[in-house]
């Protein structure tokens, strides 16, 4: 199934949903854990139905879920295809799906809270790197490159966060080379960077804002404030 640019995913109206990094996001709250579970129970029925489900957590009185096809298509611009990770349309049905089955269930969404944390590292060695950080992080070096074009390092299991690798030239200097990626909502990035600030960090480049926002802390450890904005709609 192909996979959905960021307009398409707009234009889908997710209200309870964020795209954030590749997947579709969504906290429900839910007054006690038991109603967490029976609401997760209707939600894995809805996938059955659908033979697709999403990935879930469930903690006392609220569930996190992430909706991602590992087999999406991206076809490139000369017409090649290529498997990824992911937003197709069977996560969009499967959302809406969801949706429905939140308000039967009396379990109310919290779109702006929802988060992914992704690790960054900066390299001009990526190929040579990867399978190193591949066995570490998952146990097996077959990890480098799942659902992805790149070198990128991605569980099948989704116990550690993602790690990409950015660009970097050759160089002898120390210096940091890992970061860490913050995705969150649209309408949480504004206040995400303002608590970062007010605790002592610094906005030390916002030419990407709002997309990309980089903070320092007092140290000169960098994050990144991350925001799909091709997945928003504009009025």
């Amino acid at each position: 199934m192909d996979m959905l640019r960021g307009e398409q995913i707009a234009e889908a109206g997710l209200t309870d949903w964020r795209k954030l990094a590749q997947g579709l996001h969504a906290r429900y709250v839910a007054v006690d854990f038991a109603a967490a579970a029976q609401f997760v129970v209707a939600v894995g029925e809805a996938g059955d139905a659908l033979g697709h489900h999403p990935r879930a957590t469930i903690g006392k009185g609220h569930v996190d879920l992430e909706l991602v096809s590992v087999d999406a298509v991206y076809r490139d611009d000369e017409g090649a295809d290529h498997v990824v990770e992911w937003v197709t349309q069977q996560d969009v049905e499967l959302a809406r799906r969801i949706t429905e089955i939140a308000v039967d269930h009396g379990v109310a969404a919290d779109p702006a809270s929802v988060v992914e944390v992704e690790l960054g590292l900066d390299t001009a060695r990526s190929a040579t790197i990867a399978p190193v950080w591949a066995a570490l992080l998952t146990g097996s070096a077959d990890s480098q490159g799942r659902g992805s074009l790149s070198d990128e390092i991605r569980d099948a299991a989704a116990r550690v966060p993602n790690l990409w690798f950015g660009e970097d030239d050759e160089h002898e200097a120390s210096r940091q080379r890992f970061h860490l990626e913050v995705y969150v909502a649209p309408e949480a990035a504004e206040q995400r960077i303002a608590a970062a600030v007010a605790a002592g960090g610094t906005i030390i480049d916002a030419g990407d804002a709002p997309s990309l926002t980089v903070i320092a802390d007092q140290d000169g450890n960098r994050g990144v404030v991350c925001v799909d904005t091709s997945a928003v709609k504009t009025a």
